[in-house]
This record gives C-alpha cells, sequence and structure tokens, in this order.
C-alpha cells in the first residue's frame, strides 16, 4: 500500500494540487462553508454553550516523523516550527487555535472541553515548496461536565482537513504571512465554533484525492 501510494503521488504531483469545497448543512452552510478557508475568521453561529475550561491531550503514542517525503508516514508531521519537541508544538497549536474558537461561545450552558488529538499531518518541505497537498487533522472531542468531570454525552471524532498551498502559491501565502501555522490555527477556531454550534457538528471538506491518499 505504501508503495502504491508513494506512485500515485508521483505519478501526480507534477500537476496536482487540492481544492476544497466544504460539504454543507442548510441554514448553516456558510459557516461551515467559511471553517474550510482558514485565511478568515468566521462569525460565531448562535450558540446554546460556553466553555470554562479547555483541556489538549497529544498522547505520546503517536508517532512524529521527519521524514522529508511527499507523505511519509506517522501521525504528527509538523515542520514550520524549528526542530523540536513536536507533539509539544502541535498542542500549542491547538490551545491557540481552540482557545480562540471557544471563546466566543456564550451560550448559557457551561462545559469543559477535553482534546485529544489523533493525527497532525501537516506538509513537509518536500510537499510545500512543489505540488502542496492536504493538512490531515483528526481529533476527538469531549464535553465534561464542571462540576463532575464527567463525560456529557458521547464524545466526537472530528476529521478537519484543510488545503496545504504549494509551490508559487505557498510562498505568495508565506509573504503575506498565511503560513500553515497561521491557517491551521484558525482553522481549528473555525472547526470548533461550528462543531459546537451547529446540529450534527462539524463536515470535513471533501479535497479530492490527496485526501484520499491521506486518509488510506
Amino acid at each position: 500500500m505504501i508503495f502504491v501510494r508513494a506512485i500515485i503521488i508521483l505519478a501526480l504531483g507534477l500537476s496536482l494540487s487540492a481544492c476544497a469545497s466544504a460539504r454543507k448543512n442548510s441554514a448553516d452552510a456558510d459557516a461551515i462553508s467559511q471553517a474550510a478557508n482558514s485565511d478568515i475568521v468566521i462569525t460565531n453561529p448562535d450558540a446554546d454553550l460556553s466553555i470554562s475550561n479547555v483541556t489538549i491531550r497529544v498522547p505520546d503514542t503517536l508517532v512524529v516523523s521527519e521524514e522529508n517525503r511527499y507523505y511519509p508516514s506517522g501521525d504528527i508531521v509538523w515542520r514550520e516550527d524549528p526542530p523540536g519537541d513536536r507533539r509539544a508544538q502541535v498542542k500549542a497549536i491547538f490551545e491557540d487555535g481552540i482557545g480562540r474558537g471557544v471563546a466566543t461561545l456564550d451560550g448559557p450552558s457551561t462545559y469543559d472541553l477535553d482534546i485529544e488529538v489523533l493525527r497532525f499531518h501537516a506538509l513537509t518541505q518536500k510537499a510545500r515548496y512543489s505540488v502542496g497537498g492536504v493538512h490531515s487533522i483528526t481529533f476527538k472531542v469531549t464535553l465534561l461536565d464542571p462540576q463532575t468531570g464527567q463525560a456529557v454525552g458521547e464524545p466526537r471524532i472530528v476529521q478537519a482537513d484543510l488545503p496545504g498551498y504549494g509551490g508559487d502559491d505557498a510562498i505568495a501565502a508565506d509573504a503575506q504571512g498565511f503560513t500553515q501555522k497561521f491557517r491551521i490555527t484558525n482553522h481549528l477556531a473555525n472547526v470548533i465554533v461550528v462543531e459546537l454550534s451547529v446540529p450534527g457538528g462539524y463536515s470535513n471538506a471533501r479535497l479530492g484525492v490527496l485526501q484520499t491518499i491521506n486518509n488510506t
């Protein structure tokens, strides 16, 4: 499977880049569509809850890859920060993005929020400055009763993939300050707002063949 994936990537590498078209839910179509565009921050839809505390967990069991390939193996692929503790770097991105998002929620029912990162697969240098790709992000969301610490309802798995710029688009985005970290942080803020505000939660964007390869 890894060999087949590599052949597909090489064959498509010179011609393909991901494009986003978010799956929309009727009345909340605008919010979900905007959540797939991380260059903006959405206006909070009407929310019936607020969040008092957020816990972000990046398990030690997640495998970190430093391979500079189009599609390296591993659960965590992150290169925009200097070499170091990648789990800590990913946790900081989630703390910033999720924190921004839940700060906009002002509904009457208050909960704590537990986030467990399951996958954070951004672009390598090789992909970033050639074909681009997909930032493949998955996390588990659990609402908690702030008094008892017990889960309220079932945890939800959120897939929050995001188009990753490549080549000249990546260079132009960086020049405008739309770095991978900027875009992913905004994206996480938007996604958590939609997940906690919209009936049915967040719907992952459909990003074509590169997304399919990522999630195989």
